[in-house]
C-alpha cells in the first residue's frame, strides 16, 4: 500500500471552478477599484486564501473586495461549477480500496461543502479541513499537519493532491508527498510548480500512484 491517506485540494483539483474564480476576481477588481486585471495575474494567485489575494490590490478596501467577491461568486456557483472527468469514479474506487480521504482547502467551510454536495462527493471524505480550521493557511504546512492529526496518519503514509504551487509547498512543509494535477490552469502561471513529487494528467494515472 503506497499511500493509505489521500488529501485533496478542492478548486481546480476535484471541481472546475476556474472560470467562476476568474470572473469573480475580474468583476470585483473592476467594480471596487476600477481595475482591469489580466487573467494571467489572477492565475498566479490560485490556491491561496481569498483575503490574501485581495489584499494584494488594496489593503484599505479589503472588506469591500471580499464581500463583493463572495456575493458575485456564490450567486453563480451552482450554475457555473463542474466536476472534472473521472473524479467521482476515482474517489469511489479509493474508498473501495481502503484509502481514507481528507479535503484540505483554503475555502470557507460552507462554500466548500456546497461544492462537494453539488456533485454528491462529500460522502467520500472522513475529514474536511477548511479555512476556519487553522490560523495559518497554504502554503504554510499547518492545514496538512492538522489533517494528519485528525486522520491519525504519519506523513509518510499520506499524499497531497492539488493543482497549485501552494498545495505543493503546504504538503512538503509537512513532509508529505505531493501530486500536481495537470487538468487545471493554475500551475502554468506559477513558479516552482515543477517541484511536485508526481505530475499527473488524468485520474487513472493518479489512482496508479496512490495504489502503488
Amino acid at each position: 500500500m503506497r499511500y493509505k491517506y489521500v488529501l485533496f485540494d478542492l478548486d481546480g483539483t476535484l471541481i472546475n471552478t476556474n472560470r467562476l474564480i476568474l470572473d469573480s476576481f475580474k468583476y470585483t477588481y473592476k467594480k471596487c477599484l476600477g481595475l482591469e486585471v489580466c487573467e494571467e495575474d489572477i492565475l498566479k494567485c490560485f490556491g491561496e486564501p481569498l483575503k490574501v489575494t485581495l489584499r494584494r490590490y488594496s489593503e484599505e478596501k479589503a472588506d469591500e473586495l471580499f464581500n463583493t467577491y463572495i456575493e458575485y461568486n456564490e450567486s453563480r456557483h451552482n450554475d457555473t461549477v463542474t466536476i472534472f472527468d473521472g473524479i467521482q469514479e476515482l474517489l469511489s474506487e479509493l474508498v473501495n480500496q481502503g484509502r481514507t480521504l481528507a479535503l484540505v482547502t483554503a475555502k470557507r467551510r460552507r462554500v466548500a461543502i456546497m461544492g462537494l454536495e453539488l456533485f454528491d462527493i462529500k460522502k467520500y471524505f472522513d475529514v474536511i479541513l477548511a479555512l476556519e480550521d487553522t490560523e495559518l493557511h497554504k502554503p504554510n504546512p499547518a492545514p496538512v499537519i492538522k489533517a494528519l492529526e485528525l486522520l491519525g496518519a504519519k506523513p509518510s503514509e499520506a499524499l497531497m493532491v492539488g493543482d497549485s504551487v501552494f498545495d505543493i509547498h503546504c504538503a512538503h512543509g509537512a513532509s508529505v508527498a505531493a501530486a500536481l494535477v495537470k487538468w487545471s490552469a493554475a500551475q502554468d502561471f506559477q513558479d516552482d510548480a515543477s517541484s511536485a513529487d508526481y505530475v499527473v494528467h488524468d485520474t487513472k494515472e493518479l489512482l496508479d500512484i496512490i495504489i502503488g
